[in-house]
């Protein structure tokens, strides 16, 4: 077992690791729609969504990897009603046909006060 955590991420204090890879699956911690000064970005539940896949993908290339070695996403909304404009940014964001599995469902007291948090496994290839 490995963590992953880059020297931004060890700056911040988190008290958990970016990601874990267990048998070259590589765990993403979940990840909010915050911009690179830890601010939720604007412009509603699509705005949040991509920025939040986006820091996913950031994590993944960290690792040498990319958003192509995604195979499973968990999406954990405030509000169910935002399921279609969140799967409308998300499918925006894998292009094309060779969308991860993906589970989706609504909590409440997400982080910063983020209308959508992301987590996914990926491939270490």
């Amino acid at each position: 077992m490995e963590y992953f955590n880059s020297s931004e991420h060890l700056a911040n204090e988190y008290p958990f690791s970016e990601a874990t890879i267990v048998n070259d699956i590589i765990y993403v911690s979940g990840q909010i729609g915050t911009s690179e000064n830890g601010e939720v970005v604007g412009g509603g539940i699509e705005a949040e969504t991509l920025q939040a896949l986006e820091n996913i993908e950031s994590v993944l290339k960290k690792m040498g990897g990319s958003k192509s070695d995604i195979f499973k996403c968990t999406c954990m909304l405030k509000d169910i009603s935002d399921w279609p404009s969140m799967s409308k940014a998300y499918k925006s964001f894998f292009e094309g046909s060779m969308l991860p599995s993906r589970s989706a469902f609504a909590g409440s007291g997400l982080a910063l006060g983020a209308l959508i948090e992301i987590e996914c496994l990926a491939i270490r290839n």
